[in-house]
């Protein structure tokens, strides 16, 4: 413990000092837990943005292209990333993006395919509840 100043004339000053020093401590401790979680979550903000620009797969978007044998390339990815973005600038929720005879219904907001098809397994060639389309 500390020893105390004989400059203190009661309990109350000695107090208020005190809890001055200990308000300045944890305020400043406070401080630095804020820069680094802020920098921590910006760092996690910038690498979550290099995994959203990549589209992902419904679980129902993954049996349909498992069961229409459909196999997508590096290129068709990179394509299909290049629809997805095109819609987005053009403000389209639910897009169809056509690419090499395969149809892709993706929610632009979550980047996300929804359902797939391929010409040859479609039986009707209609798409409903989309609000625009993207032919790569």
């Amino acid at each position: 413990m500390e020893r105390l100043q004989s400059s203190y004339f009661s309990i109350d000053q000695m107090t208020d000092v005190y809890l001055q020093k200990s308000k300045k401590t944890t305020q400043s401790s406070h401080e630095n837990e804020q820069v680094i979680s802020f920098q921590q979550i910006l760092k996690q903000a910038s690498e979550q943005k290099v995994h959203t620009d990549n589209v992902t797969f419904s679980k129902h978007a993954n049996e349909r292209l498992a069961s229409r044998n459909i196999n997508l390339d590096a290129k068709q990815m990179e394509r299909l990333n290049k629809g997805i973005m095109q819609a987005k600038e053009k403000s389209i929720n639910e897009s169809l993006v056509m690419m090499d005879n395969i149809a892709f219904i993706v929610n632009i907001k979550n980047n996300t395919v929804v359902t797939a098809m391929d010409q040859s397994t479609n039986d009707s060639n209609i798409f409903t509840n989309i609000d625009g389309a993207v032919i790569v």
